[in-house]
């Protein structure tokens, strides 16, 4: 699941009807400069032939020029893929998937052939060569039928957590509760779980299952939302989090919700202009946040990284979330999307990354979540990412 995606963890997409999609050529379309919403649409993976690709749209899906600047840390990424892989998971996962073609076998030994074609590369220009030559490209139809794709950046954050209350560390995260798989369905609701305010679950079905007090219930909620956490605990120690399961009801934005009821507008929605917006209304939470009914449990994590859904660690820049009903997991995937650099400018970059992970908010085959890493760096980055850009997967012929 995805840590904390600064815009759209707090957003609504439509989910597109469960249909069968098709594969069927396509030529590259511009990028514009914002997203738009997305629509419901057929979810497809469009092959991009090698020859149309190098005649027709080579500058725009040129393969990534600090690969090999990055190797280690590319290499790494591709591990992690390579581990999901070759689980059963995995395996039950690709006989769900959709796309004809697409296949456990043929991801494993596309991830494996890059990794090697990686760590023997000389040069960029004799990397793409080679994998111009070897392997496929296959581009996600997008949000608009198009290869439209909105793109956003997620992070680990650190929080402050103590394992005991106190005044000031009051609203719980919690373990997955005894015997959680035998709840009735429906579920109860955030609010009949933990109260309007946040504070009223010490008698109810949670009692006893409190893993830590946080001291900002935003703080708490988002924590849920992400899925995952770093804490700097009361002892001087610090903890992971990860997520442990959650309640039976679809994820609702905040966000979305604010802009509904016309606190602001779409244009400006974004993390600091939410925070801001509880700054001053802080009672409006008992409004707000019960709204999203989707509970989440977490278990300790021992230190282990910031963990993606398909169970492996995520890498900074390396790592993507995308809709896992849509999108092959553990896949290698090329990004065309402005990205923030090291100086924190927006360059237009093409970047390989492995499909390692989803969140509530990124649904249908035109969202993707891009991993920028832990801390307040990271979070600056992933506040600078919301552009349109373009996902291809790619894939041995």
């Amino acid at each position: 699941m995805a840590l904390i995606a600064v815009f759209g963890l707090f957003t609504l997409g439509l989910r597109a009807e469960p249909i069968q999609p098709a594969l069927e050529p396509t030529t590259q379309q511009p990028i514009k400069s914002r997203p738009k919403p997305i629509p419901k649409i057929l979810p497809k993976l469009f092959p991009t032939p090698p020859i149309r690709l190098l005649r027709t749209v080579s500058k725009s899906i040129a393969l990534d020029s600090q690969v090999l600047n990055d190797r280690a840390r590319m290499i790494q990424a591709i591990d992690h893929s390579i581990r999901y892989l070759q689980t059963s998971n995995a395996a039950r996962a690709y006989q769900r998937y959709p796309v004809s073609g697409v296949s456990q076998s043929r991801v494993l030994r596309s991830v494996r052939r890059f990794r090697a074609l990686v760590q023997a590369a000389k040069s960029t220009e004799a990397l793409q060569k080679q994998v111009n030559q070897e392997f496929s490209f296959y581009e996600s139809s997008g949000k608009d039928g198009e290869g439209t794709v909105g793109f956003t950046g997620y992070f680990e954050p650190v929080y402050e957590a103590s394992q005991t209350p106190t005044e000031i560390f009051r609203y719980p995260l919690y373990r997955q509760p005894r015997g959680f798989s035998s709840w009735p369905k429906p579920h109860p609701t955030r609010a009949m779980l933990e109260g309007k305010d946040g504070l009223q679950a010490s008698a109810g079905k949670l009692k006893d299952s409190e893993l830590v007090w946080m001291r900002d219930r935003l703080e708490a909620f988002l924590v849920q939302v992400q899925g995952s956490a770093r804490l700097d605990l009361t002892d001087g120690t610090q903890m992971s989090i990860g997520f442990d399961g959650n309640t039976d009801y679809p994820y609702i934005g905040i966000g979305r919700e604010l802009v509904k009821d016309q606190k602001f507008p779409l244009e400006t929605l974004n993390l600091p202009t939410i925070l801001q917006y509880f700054q001053t209304h802080p009672t409006d939470l008992d409004d707000y946040l019960p709204r999203n009914n989707r509970f989440v449990f977490f278990r300790n994590t021992q230190g282990a990284l910031a963990t993606g859904s398909l169970g492996v660690p995520v890498t900074a820049g390396r790592s993507i979330a995308t809709d896992k009903t849509r999108m092959p997991p553990g896949a290698l995937a090329l990004i065309v999307a402005e990205l923030p650099d090291d100086q924190l400018q927006p360059q237009l970059m093409n970047r390989f990354v492995l499909d390692q992970d989803t969140g509530g908010a990124i649904i249908g085959p035109g969202r993707v979540d891009l991993f920028m890493g832990t801390g307040n760096i990271a979070k600056a980055k992933a506040g600078m990412v919301r552009s349109e850009g373009k996902l291809y997967y790619v894939l041995l012929k």
